[in-house]
């Protein structure tokens, strides 16, 4: 179990690594091509490499699309969304501010998502540690947009 999340781990942390990065790009693009034209770009590198993976992994049924609930099939949708709100936001406010705002409310909804069973999440119950968690949260958001 401790080696699966030490691997784990490791890939959350090269994900958190590029979120850093992608937000960064997206706000230089926003300054130099706009928003919509860094979602562009971003949308269509990612659809690029996305492309090559398919085909050079050979993973997953794309056959099989029309089995996923409605709901999942807004996840691109959902992408554009994120990568629009990172790169307009985070050329204004700061990397270090718009991030601590995005990943307050994410911590917050997937809160709600667990604790419900929404959308089909494992239900998780609340516990007063989470609840602590994103209040420590909220006041770092607070500490960083000052």
């Amino acid at each position: 179990m401790a080696n699966n999340v030490i691997g784990l781990g490791a890939i959350a942390v090269l994900g958190g690594c590029a979120v850093a990065l992608q937000g960064q790009f997206m706000g230089v693009m926003a300054k130099s091509i706009g928003t919509t034209g860094g979602i562009f770009v971003n949308y269509f590198s990612g659809a690029v490499l996305a492309m090559i993976l398919l085909f050079a992994v050979q993973g997953g049924s794309l056959k099989a699309w029309t089995e996923v609930p409605w709901y999942a099939l807004s996840a691109g949708a959902l992408g554009l969304v994120i990568a629009g709100s990172i790169g307009y936001t985070a050329s204004r406010l700061g990397l270090t501010t718009a991030f601590t705002i995005i990943v307050a409310t994410q911590f917050a909804v997937s809160v709600m998502l667990d604790h419900f069973g929404w959308l089909g999440a494992t239900a998780r119950p609340l516990e007063m540690t989470r609840v602590a968690g994103i209040g420590a949260i909220i006041a770092g958001v607070w500490l960083t947009s000052r």
